[in-house]
């Protein structure tokens, strides 16, 4: 696996086969991100979902939460969600995500990572009710964790970059098609994280 240090640049665009990915750094103050760390971590309902893995049923490796400004579910691993009302301070990130990506998201979904045993393994947000080539906006708040990438088809070396606290990274045009991601588990003694999704709902 080969880790990937982003530049400077803003955004940091990595180039790669069938990959379109922009990475901001400090995309929100941190201040900011402070503050919506503690308001998310203690205003959101969160939930553990349990999902399906071969016939067994685990309870997933996260909380979760997902909102929305309709009442449009979304499903993924055999889970059915039912959108939360956003909040203003989800509206106000949303917001600020339209000044560098012109998607009129309409949900976002929460992903709260409680410590390193916490993850989130391979898959790719390619769900029907996405669309084709959806736009994902992932925002990170809290500890730093790594992103890793692998491409579904091609013999690609894995990459993984982390994802620092109100960094934005942007995934688009045919990536969710091509390249499957994760957050990985660690044996590192490391504090919480919580990452928002903003996505479209067509369905």
């Amino acid at each position: 696996m080969k880790e990937l240090i982003p530049s400077t640049d803003s955004p940091w665009i990595p180039i790669l086969p069938d990959l379109k990915i922009k990475y901001f750094a400090n995309f929100i103050s941190e201040k900011d991100s402070n503050r919506y760390f503690n308001c998310f971590m203690n205003l959101i309902p969160w939930k553990q979902d349990s999902i399906r893995v071969y016939g067994k049923t685990y309870d997933q490796p996260r909380l979760t939460s997902l909102h929305g400004i309709n009442e449009k579910s979304y499903s993924y691993s055999g889970i059915k969600m039912y959108p939360q009302k956003m909040t203003k301070e989800l509206i106000e990130i949303k917001n600020k995500i339209s000044k560098v990506c012109f998607t009129s998201f309409t949900s976002v979904l929460l992903n709260f990572y409680r410590d390193g045993k916490d993850s989130n393994g391979w898959h790719a947000d390619d769900e029907p009710e996405l669309g084709i080539n959806p736009v994902i906006a992932s925002v990170s708040f809290g500890e730093e964790r790594f992103f890793q990438l692998k491409h579904k088809t091609k013999k690609i070396e894995t990459i993984k970059f982390k994802l620092e606290s109100g960094s934005l990274l942007l995934m688009e045009d045919s990536t969710q098609h091509n390249w499957y991601h994760k957050i990985a588990k660690t044996s590192k003694n490391i504090g919480p994280r919580i990452n928002l999704t903003y996505r479209k709902i067509y369905n």
